[in-house]
């Protein structure tokens, strides 16, 4: 299976991150929460997945957009094994003080880690 990242696996209206928000949380790791909605009445066909990198966590725009590159890329190779459901991949501790290519290491193990445990 090839793996893709259309725009159809992404989420992109404020509603749609609001109700993975407010839904339940499936995965906290040193840096990274993982949410989903709580009701399955409105299920995508495919899991999607949404971000939200803030600025107070992650100062510099080099580093907030290689998180989210990281993250994509991960989320791209597990999409097909992942339920379909909603994913908000939220930021929520102060990214520490690393190389750029080490910071990439460390969020690719975590956000692997976390999307194993979501199966």
């Amino acid at each position: 299976m090839r793996a893709t990242f259309p725009s159809s696996a992404r989420l992109h209206r404020p509603s749609e991150f609001a109700a993975a928000l407010k839904g339940r949380r499936i995965g906290r790791g040193a840096l990274f929460v993982i949410s989903t909605p709580r009701s399955r009445d409105t299920a995508p066909d495919t899991a999607r997945l949404g971000m939200i990198i803030a600025k107070r966590y992650a100062a510099h725009a080099v580093t907030r957009n290689a998180i989210k590159r990281v993250i994509r890329e991960a989320f791209r190779h597990q999409r097909h094994r992942l339920p379909a459901r909603d994913y908000v991949v939220r930021l929520h501790s102060k990214v520490p003080d690393a190389s750029l290519s080490e910071l990439k290491r460390h969020v690719r193990q975590e956000i692997d880690a976390l999307l194993t445990r979501t199966l």
